[in-house]
């Protein structure tokens, strides 16, 4: 599975695909700078249960800890996958 994100001047999106077909995909928006919220993620019926959402989530924190960003999680999905997985809290916004 690949994901690739594409950023624009004030939303961007992260977007898996498996052999040519997208699995999902997960939009953002900027909160300035140095932060960005996560407000959507979507993943393809025929790609429930494969993980592909809780990827798009870690792709946004690797990305979050390169750059030195910070993620609100407003996004039900992305938020559920922040309270189960303390290691990624080092990017949550407080």
């Amino acid at each position: 599975m690949t994901i690739e994100q594409f950023d624009r001047e004030s939303k961007g999106f992260f977007k898996a695909t498996e052999n040519d077909q997208t699995a999902g995909r997960m939009t953002y928006s900027w909160a300035g700078s140095d932060k960005f919220i996560i407000d959507h993620t979507e993943v393809e019926p025929q790609f429930n249960g494969q993980g592909v959402g809780r990827k798009l989530v870690m792709a946004a924190v690797a990305f979050a800890r390169e750059k030195g960003l910070k993620i609100i999680p407003l996004c039900p999905y992305a938020k559920s996958v922040f309270d189960k997985t303390p290691e990624i809290a080092d990017v949550l916004s407080k």
